[in-house]
């Protein structure tokens, strides 16, 4: 099951992006409710390795389960 990044609280640190064996976290679009730039993982593409979670000091940023409710997904 895909990773979820809850866009409210993330603070678009990116060290998540970097780590991604699979590159399908990506940038979103303007600043979320915090003010900070985010990030989206691809749920198409997500590997479900977990390393995301590892790397991120952002806690409560990345869930272990697919909520699209709570990751603004851009339109592609």
């Amino acid at each position: 099951m895909p990773h979820t990044i809850v866009t409210n609280i993330c603070e678009g640190v990116a060290d998540c992006v970097e780590a991604c064996p699979v590159a399908c976290i990506h940038p979103g679009p303007g600043k979320n409710t915090k003010g900070t730039d985010w990030f989206w993982i691809d749920f198409d593409t997500c590997i479900d390795c977990g390393i995301c979670l590892e790397v991120c000091p952002v806690e409560g940023a990345i869930l272990d389960e697919e909520k699209p409710e709570l990751q603004k997904t851009p339109s592609l």
